[in-house]
């Protein structure tokens, strides 16, 4: 029987997911999607203070669930066909783990310390910390910053840790390294038991750790003393050696084999960023922005190494080699928050009901029924009204600006309301600011020399929502191509997958194997050019008021 089968998993912000593919045709055998219990409670996490934390237990309980749902699903003998499993992530999430690399709040006495869970992206506790890094390292004549567009954010490792062992003594005294989720499920999955042996991936490594070539690796520690000594024993623990995604960490370990019914023969890919493994999974080609929309977005484009020699794009996520494609240079860009803004208005539209009604979400609960289609609803009504100059507005900043520019001080808005401001209106206005603050990071990396050849739109959003895409496409004034597999982290870990268990060479050949020619292109209405370059004036003229 051919071992033809790989499995890419994608652990997302609010649940994971699965799928089982044919590794040389690319044809999806089956899928499975769990959620986070503890995270969809709220446990552990504080919004009012930017506290969003996970429990491990969801992502180990999470993937048990989804892969062996994936192989009942394949079928008779899928299980003895599998060759491969790889991994993406949410990230910047670190964890404080021991020198077995156990996750501290699998350790006693760390159960319930919201500190000892993983450090969610979207965290922002850390913004003081953050601004510490950046006057470091903007005290030094190198630039340690020229990598991550000039700036540190609050979203990333070294910020979010130093924020950890600052305020929790416990957990200082015990956390031997920091860890990203993208690199501790593969350590998980092939039975490691030492952290020095955790295999780092040059994504994040890059995009969110200050890694890079030209410096060795780590930026040399008079940053980190000058910052804060406490850093120091933490460089040091991170290892010498990063790698991509193409490669493997290892063989399954016995005791994942057995939960999942599998082979130790299997290999585990080394993990990476969950928007850059998205983009490898809608086709991302040179010069393309693939716009990964979820709760956030990540926006990734590849360019050829040699095209970026001496070059640096300020105010963005990073340019890291190898971070989408191995051979290329990888830039990151994004919003903060997307679709957290939708589900926000969503949940605000529906405090009376929630109120009211059973808080386990049994199958009577009338807000459980009604979430869903709320949504929906907004987007039908929402479509039908066309843009004008005193319709209201927003800014799109509700967790802060990622890009361009970071500024996690910066505040969302919503204005220009009437007394017949209604529910749709409210939400139209909210959607055409995330599309603004799409156009401002397109605008922010031409205007430094980059051309952008197309826009993809991939994910959840993308797929659902024709209203939200038709919008970017007439607020970017440009085409946006559509792909229309919702699973595409999922999809671009599975291509993954292929090249580190030699079912194909590199990922070129993946995508070409993957590639079912079915987009859908979304083309900009000429009809509301003038109104919308107006109203995206008025969008910045707004935002200039909060810098």
């Amino acid at each position: 029987m051919e071992k033809d089968f790989v499995i890419g998993l994608d652990f997302g912000t609010d649940s994971v997911r699965a799928i089982v593919v044919n590794g040389r045709s690319g044809d999806i055998i089956s899928s499975s999607v769990a959620n986070y219990h503890r995270w969809n409670r709220g446990l552990f996490c504080k919004p009012s203070v930017n506290q969003f934390r996970q429990h491990p237990l969801d992502h180990i309980e999470g993937m048990k669930s989804v892969v062996n749902d994936c192989l009942d699903k394949a079928g008779n003998h899928a299980r003895e066909r599998v060759r491969c499993i790889s991994v993406a992530s949410t990230g910047s999430t670190p964890i404080g783990v021991n020198k077995h690399g156990i996750p501290l709040s699998l350790t006693a006495g760390f159960e319930e310390n919201p500190n000892a869970m993983f450090i969610l992206w979207k965290d922002h506790s850390s913004i003081e910390e953050a601004d510490e890094i950046n006057r470091a390292a903007k005290s030094f004549e190198t630039d340690y910053l020229k990598y991550v567009g000039g700036s540190y954010s609050p979203e990333w490792y070294w910020a979010k840790l130093l924020h950890v062992l600052r305020t929790d003594s416990a957990v200082r005294g015990n956390c031997y390294t920091w860890v990203e989720h993208s690199d501790w499920i593969p350590f998980l999955l092939t039975g490691g038991e030492d952290a020095r042996d955790i295999k780092r991936n040059v994504c994040a490594a890059g995009h969110k750790g200050l890694w890079a070539d030209e410096f060795g690796g780590m930026p040399p520690e008079k940053l980190f003393k000058k910052t804060d000594p406490v850093l120091i024993p933490f460089r040091e623990r991170f290892g010498k050696v990063v790698f991509t995604a193409d490669q493997p960490a290892g063989n399954l370990g016995k005791e994942w084999a057995q939960k999942f019914g599998l082979s130790d023969d299997v290999l585990v890919g080394i993990g990476a960023l969950d928007a850059h493994i998205g983009a490898v999974g809608g086709n991302i080609k040179p010069y393309y922005l693939s716009k990964v929309i979820g709760t956030s977005t990540c926006d990734l484009m590849v360019v050829p190494k040699a095209e970026m020699e001496g070059v640096f794009i300020r105010g963005i996520s990073g340019q890291v080699e190898g971070s989408v494609i191995p051979g290329m240079v990888g830039l990151e860009a994004g919003q903060s928050a997307f679709g957290d803004i939708y589900s926000w208005f969503r949940d605000l539209l529906l405090w009376p009901v929630s109120q009211l009604t059973d808080k386990n979400h049994t199958e009577n609960d009338f807000e459980y029924k009604l979430k869903p289609s709320i949504l929906r609803n907004l987007d039908g009504k929402a479509s039908a009204i066309d843009p004008s100059t005193v319709s209201e507005f927003a800014i799109d900043w509700f967790n802060g600006r990622r890009t361009p520019f970071v500024n996690p001080n910066v505040k969302g808005m919503i204005g220009g309301l009437t007394l017949g401001s209604d529910a749709p209106e409210i939400y139209r206005a909210l959607v055409e600011s995330t599309c603004f603050g799409s156009r401002a990071i397109v605008e922010s990396i031409e205007e430094q020399g980059i051309g952008i050849k197309a826009i993809q739109a991939l994910g959840g959003i993308a797929v659902r929502s024709k209203f939200v895409v038709q919008m970017m496409a007439d607020i970017l004034d440009r085409p946006v191509i559509v792909s229309p597999e919702e699973q595409t982290v999922a999809l671009g870990a599975a291509m993954f997958a292929t090249v580190v268990c030699g079912i194909h060479k590199n990922i070129a050949e993946a995508q070409q194997a993957f590639d079912k020619n079915k987009d859908v292109v979304f083309n900009p209405d000429q009809r509301f050019k003038k109104i919308y370059d107006d109203r995206y004036k008025q969008y910045r003229y707004y935002g200039k008021m909060q810098e």
